[in-house]
């Protein structure tokens, strides 16, 4: 679906963000996209972005499900983009619990550190989307820009968040993508 080369990239969390949010989801039979992803995502690959996405996947770490679980979730997603011409370009995650003294915890920036790597992006160009304060300090973090969705738990993050305010917040990813693109 990409017409042209991918020129940037948008690190967007997974749960809350992309898909609705299950606690600790491990089951692809339990993987629902919200209504505008695809829309949202397909305007992004048209404008000529590529999508990553970065999120943390503590219940490997708590022993509540493998990794294998993970990439399954991972692959239905996957396959419900695909089908409407949407690819992920790459999914980093970190399998560790809370102090377990890893660099890819987000906001920790080990996931976007490869991700830098692996696609050359410029830091100064990095939006992530998501919906936790952990992925605007991700964005922070590293150098670019954080915007928080009011999907999953964005609505009551942004009530509780004073001190560390999001570069644009938004309803949704495809207002998301609209603030992306527009800019």
């Amino acid at each position: 679906m990409n017409e042209g080369k991918i020129n940037k990239y948008i690190c967007f969390d997974r749960d809350g963000t992309i898909n609705k949010e299950v606690h600790y989801l491990s089951n692809p039979d339990d993987v629902e996209l919200y209504p505008e992803v695809i829309p949202a995502l397909k305007k992004l690959v048209m404008a000529g972005y590529g999508i990553i996405v970065v999120t943390n996947q503590s219940g490997i770490g708590r022993g509540y499900y493998s990794e294998n679980d993970m990439h399954k979730v991972n692959k239905r997603i996957e396959d419900l983009l695909s089908v409407e011409g949407v690819s992920i370009c790459k999914f980093y995650y970190c399998p560790h619990q809370p102090g377990d003294g890893c660099d890819c915890r987000k906001p920790l920036t080990g996931m976007v550190d490869s991700a830098v790597n692996d696609f050359g992006f410029e830091r100064k160009d990095l939006i992530v989307v998501g919906d936790k304060m952990c992925d605007i300090e991700l964005g922070r973090n590293a150098g670019g820009k954080g915007i928080l969705v009011r999907t999953g738990h964005g609505s009551e993050v942004e009530l509780e968040s004073e001190s560390l305010k999001p570069d644009y917040v938004c309803e949704n990813l495809i207002e998301a993508v609209d603030w992306i693109v527009e800019r």
